[in-house]
């Protein structure tokens, strides 16, 4: 059993996360640890408990203020960690800093408080978290002087705020959005595209437009999976989920617009979509108008333009067929962070094979396919594929060689630069 004086700072932070970001949360949540956690051992001759690496993962190595938090999530947090109860519409972005005992008996809070408020400069609030015996009144003045929330961390697991942060509300840089990203409906972590053609998603806020039942009428007219189409509608933005109910987007109901123009209605257009069934024709040129309309859905993803963009890029520096290594390597250079969420798989295993503790990628797993994150290398490639964006789809991880994976613009621009 624990005591107060073997707490480690990993102890610490897994307690922390599975006090503030609880693995069972429904609400719009995400959390990733950084990647010096990812070491067998935290002090020598002290390996990191098993329960403690699946605790804290994922893994990724995020920038924040000057540095790299701890922990870097997006959550409402329960009002007792708060100075307020509410922070506008969206949850707030969160750093973290944990402390505990290291070899000599020591825990450096101080520096924790002094770290924590670093990230005060893109993060929304703040905290350092330390063994409740640790906590000193000194310390405690230093955090609230400085706006860090400060949190007691019981051997036991309890974890409570001693001091309490303001909101802030800074503008968040580019690697922590890809963290924001992650907390959204569309964001890729513990879910995913579980159908590679849009159509199934395209015909979702038709249904939800018919006037019988949506899930019937999905699935007698286009796909059977209603639950996969459901959550791919909702990454796309097409719906919204609602407690009770399901809403059209202004992009969904754009879709149910554009099928009611050139049918009638959305019966008549649900009507199109079974004869499209189990047809491996690119989507754009079995049904040119919806394929067109396909483009628009797909580019509205928060990825895609970022996607295209820098495949866009790497074609205008002599790499027009670059692979999925390529690509990966590519991206982890201007998007670290936005890279690995994206890409890879959010599993402890995954992650320490690929990232190294400083964050930097291991190029050599970059070419196992089991590595990779199937949302996006096999149903957002296959996508994009439809769109007429890509020349190849995508393939399944079990069968997927990166090394020959080709992500190549189906119609790369000229280099007019």
């Amino acid at each position: 059993m624990a005591t107060a004086g073997t707490l480690s700072e990993p102890a610490v932070l897994a307690h922390t996360k599975r006090q503030l970001f609880p693995a069972d949360d429904s609400a719009a949540s995400y959390a990733v640890v950084d990647t010096q956690f990812a070491v067998e051992e935290w002090l020598p001759d002290q390996p990191i408990p098993a329960e403690i690496h699946d605790q804290l993962a994922p893994f990724n190595h995020v920038r924040v203020g000057t540095g790299y938090p701890d922990l870097v999530g997006v959550r409402l947090l329960d009002p007792d960690f708060l100075a307020v109860e509410r922070f506008g519409d969206e949850p707030p972005l969160v750093a973290i800093e944990a402390k505990g005992y290291t070899g000599g008996g020591r825990v450096d809070i101080e520096r924790g408080v002094v770290q924590a408020y670093d990230r005060l400069g893109e993060a929304n609030a703040a905290y350092v978290a330390a063994p409740r015996a640790a906590i000193s009144q000194s310390a405690r003045t230093l955090a609230r002087e400085l706006n860090v929330g400060m949190l007691a961390v019981d051997a036991d697991g309890g974890v409570t705020p001693r001091e309490v942060p303001r909101i802030v509300g800074n503008r968040t840089a580019d690697e922590a959005t890809a963290i924001r990203f992650q907390a959204t409906a569309q964001g890729v972590a513990d879910k995913s595209f579980g159908l590679n053609h849009p159509k199934n998603y395209l015909a979702y806020p038709l249904a939800v437009y018919h006037p019988e039942e949506t899930d019937t009428v999905l699935a007698e007219r286009v796909v059977r999976a209603v639950n996969s189409a459901r959550t791919g509608a909702a990454f796309l933005g097409l719906i919204d989920e609602q407690p009770n109910r399901v809403a059209l987007t202004p992009l969904g109901e754009e879709v149910v617009r554009f099928a009611v123009s050139r049918y009638r209605s959305v019966d008549a257009a649900l009507h199109e979509f079974t004869a499209w069934k189990r047809s491996r024709k690119r989507f754009c040129e079995l049904a040119p108008e919806w394929g067109l309309l396909t483009r628009r859905v797909v580019w509205a993803y928060p990825a895609t333009q970022l996607l295209v963009e820098e495949l866009q890029t790497m074609a205008d520096d002599g790499f027009p067929e670059p692979t999925l290594v390529d690509l990966v390597e590519w991206l982890h250079v201007h998007h670290p962070t936005f890279t690995i969420e994206l890409f890879l798989r959010g599993t402890d295993d995954a992650r320490r094979r690929v990232l190294d503790e400083d964050g930097e990628l291991r190029k050599r797993e970059l070419r196992d396919g089991s590595i990779y994150h199937s949302p996006t290398v096999f149903q957002l490639k296959t996508m994009l594929y439809h769109a007429g964006l890509l020349a190849e789809r995508g393939t399944e991880p079990h069968r997927l060689d990166p090394s020959t994976d080709s992500w190549q613009l189906r119609d790369p621009l000229r280099n007019t630069r």
